[in-house]
């Protein structure tokens, strides 16, 4: 990075930390914020944009050959009038990049000439056509899609270090997305009465990326169909992690697949409580206690819990309530009906303790059964990875509102199966670009970071935007404190040796 640039951001950062610094503030006769007497012009000659951020996303299509996959391998448009296949993909997914939720806010992106100088474009896609575009996909378009965004992750994947492609998690599970439209062409009344559509959504653990999104009408089961994409995510990390794990929920515990399955990876899967295997459970002597891990461990002193208002209004109005007293665990063979040899079958006792009030109930006992292939670990580490499933869902929601991928926007469900495919490309995108910073702690935290947050710190910036003969210059007028790692990427993305 240049002297200059350094200079300027340290200068900047002794600014902000001198006047953020805590001092002994006297009594102050006004408030804080007094700027009443404000005045609003229009520049005549410069132009700036709140997102400055988007050149380095722009950056990182370009350079990992997302746009030159897009455009040779998905083929929808007959004729190039003005706009190619990755135009309008990266429309669509850069609106969610800079702040939009819905394809309506399209428009004020293609009004703000700034915003077209920064992507270096003439115009981009309005609305109306870029839903006109999804509308375009068949099922096979879409399946090219994904397979076009796992192609360029696979480059990414290689650029990491080899502690990262030691193990892959694939994490499987189903989510609905909900309509309150009434011609969407595949919608259905799901489990809990929600009308619309129920994704599949299988995605790798450790950079929360979604390798496959699967649009499906709301009533279908969540294992529905799953077999053969999980065959594809397990080709996909295969060929790029040493070790590979498969965890879902009892909807997954798919026993004519799990042979096949054994071979390929370690899983493990939720099972439901069937009558034999609770029947077996209830003749088990073995029983070990299972001691949960505390989530955090305290450094310093541990704080005074603040009173549980929650629980006190629960016992006032004698609510139900269903309280753990204690968790055992037990392990046996078991083969199910479909396979042809033993798995390892663990149990969760679960004993509750049913109080109304301050009144106690009863006793209760649950069962909660997992299969795995995997004979190696203990019983309680297996059961802590299985909980762990959980995350997942953190990524799910991250999609449905955080990103808005799942929003059924469009008419039918194969368009609104391509409109999630190309607005997860936002998420995508968020992971790619933590994978390739240089900096590795900060890297990681970006894989973490939720996407309004990722907006605020790395995307949602104010800059000048020149353009010249042969560049355009991303000139920042806004300051965070992680202004020299947005800079830093540019130069590492143009070291990295994408083509």
């Amino acid at each position: 990075m240049k002297q200059n640039i350094l200079k300027k951001l340290a200068r900047r950062k002794r600014k902000i930390a001198k006047r953020v610094k805590k001092r002994n503030w006297s009594e102050q006769p006004r408030p804080m914020m007094t700027g009443g007497n404000i005045r609003y012009e229009v520049d005549g000659r410069r132009q700036g944009i709140g997102c400055g951020g988007i050149g380095n996303i722009h950056q990182l299509a370009l350079r990992s050959g997302l746009v030159a996959e897009i455009d040779r391998r998905l083929s929808l448009l007959k004729r190039h009038i003005p706009y190619h296949e990755s135009d309008h993909v990266l429309n669509i997914a850069f609106n969610y990049l800079a702040g939009g939720s819905r394809l309506q806010d399209i428009e004020l992106l293609r009004n703000d000439e700034a915003y077209l100088n920064a992507l270096g474009a003439k115009i981009i896609p309005d609305p109306t056509t870029a839903g006109d575009f999804v509308r375009r996909f068949d099922q096979s378009d879409v399946v090219e899609l994904m397979e076009i965004k796992n192609a360029v992750r696979s480059g990414i994947w290689k650029k990491q270090p080899a502690s990262f492609r030691g193990l892959a998690t694939i994490n499987v599970d189903g989510t609905i997305s909900p309509t309150c439209g009434q011609c969407k062409e595949g919608m259905d009344i799901s489990y809990n009465g929600q009308w619309g559509y129920h994704p599949l959504i299988i995605s790798l653990h450790e950079s929360r990326e979604p390798l496959y999104i699967v649009n499906r009408p709301g009533n279908v089961a969540s294992h529905q169909g799953s077999a053969v994409w999980i065959d594809k995510s397990l080709d996909l990390v295969s060929r790029h992690f040493e070790k590979v794990q498969l965890r879902g929920d009892t909807d997954f515990s798919l026993t004519e697949h799990l042979d096949k399955w054994d071979k390929r990876c370690a899983f493990i899967f939720g099972v439901d409580a069937m009558a034999n295997l609770v029947k077996i459970a209830d003749g088990m002597s073995d029983w070990r206690r299972l001691n949960r891990r505390p989530k955090y461990e305290v450094k310093t002193q541990p704080r005074r819990r603040p009173e549980n208002v929650k629980q006190q209004v629960v016992k006032r109005r004698k609510f139900k309530k269903i309280r753990t007293e204690a968790e055992h665990v037990s392990e046996f063979a078991y083969r199910p009906g479909k396979c042809r040899k033993d798995y390892r079958m663990i149990v969760l006792r679960k004993t509750l303790k049913v109080i109304r009030g301050e009144l106690e109930l009863f006793d209760d006992v649950r069962y909660f059964f997992y299969i795995t292939n995997d004979w190696r670990r203990s019983t309680a580490e297996m059961i802590a990875f299985y909980r762990n499933r959980s995350d997942h869902e953190n990524d799910v929601e991250q999609l449905k509102n955080g990103v808005q991928a799942l929003n059924a926007a469009s008419d039918s469900l194969t368009s609104n199966w391509a409109l999630m495919v190309i607005a997860s490309l936002a998420w995508d995108l968020k992971a790619w670009f933590g994978m390739l910073m240089s900096y590795r702690p900060l890297g990681k935290a970006v894989l973490r970071m939720e996407f309004k947050r990722f907006l605020n710190r790395f995307i949602q910036i104010p800059c000048l935007i020149i353009r010249t003969s042969r560049q355009i210059v991303y000139r920042f007028v806004g300051y965070n404190d992680q202004l020299k790692h947005i800079i830093k990427f540019s130069e590492t993305l143009k070291a990295s040796g994408f083509p």
